[in-house]
């Protein structure tokens, strides 16, 4: 699915709901597919990586160029610190995981 179509999608979906033909948990649900596919189809120049591993980490996706990428960019999501200054508290609360292509 291409930027275009997940948008419009979006917009049927949020026009649903505008209407009164969906509801909100219907309208996230339709929103969440879009971007769903979206994300696993996307055709950039960048890949599309699953972090697998420790909750709450497990399961985010993200676009990045390479597996050493995806997984700072998870890691800022998580408001985890990947520097090697971290201090031993903060890279103790850091939950395991590896980065995966989806």
């Amino acid at each position: 699915m291409d930027r275009i179509s997940a948008i419009r999608n979006v917009e049927d979906a949020l026009r649903a709901f505008e209407n009164g033909d969906a509801d909100l948990a219907d309208t996230e649900r339709r929103v969440a597919a879009v971007l769903r596919t979206y994300a696993t189809e996307f055709d950039g120049d960048d890949d599309v990586f699953r972090a697998v591993g420790e909750e709450p980490i497990d399961g985010t996706i993200v676009v990045a160029p390479s597996a050493p990428a995806a997984r700072e960019r998870v890691l800022a999501l998580s408001d985890g610190d990947s520097s090697d200054e971290m201090t031993s508290t903060k890279a103790d609360s850091v939950p395991e995981f590896d980065v995966e292509r989806v």
